[in-house]
């Protein structure tokens, strides 16, 4: 099993930046892959990035992409959002989320591999 805790959150003006980091418990976090969700109000979750378990591969949501970036630290058993220009819309709730297979992560439902807890980004305009 897998625990992971967000983290990172917080209230920041329109351009700036944040970066979320998920903690992840155990000793096989490097055979996951890890992804990035987002639920803004009214909305369901929706996928926002995804990085392989070496690192070697990672996509995003076309929505993200040029200002979003995921990295992971293996030996520290965290990965990473970087945000930068924030924008009103980033405003959501983030979750991080583990998958065994990276092609699942982007399809991932709250049944499958493990969840976060979610921060709070909340961007002012």
């Amino acid at each position: 099993q897998v625990q992971l805790v967000d983290s990172g959150g917080g209230l920041v003006q329109a351009g700036g930046s944040l970066r979320l980091s998920c903690a992840a418990s155990g000793r096989t976090f490097g055979s996951y892959a890890m992804g990035w969700f987002r639920q803004a109000p009214g909305e369901e979750r929706a996928f926002v990035a995804a990085i392989s378990q070496s690192s070697g591969a990672t996509y995003y949501a076309d929505s993200v992409k040029g200002r979003f970036t995921i990295s992971r630290d293996n030996a520290k058993n965290t990965v990473y959002l970087q945000i930068d220009s924030l924008k009103p819309e980033d405003t959501a709730v983030y979750y991080c989320a583990a998958n065994q297979y990276l092609s699942r992560v982007p399809i991932m439902t709250s049944a499958d591999g493990y969840w976060g807890q979610g921060t709070q980004v909340t961007v002012s305009s």
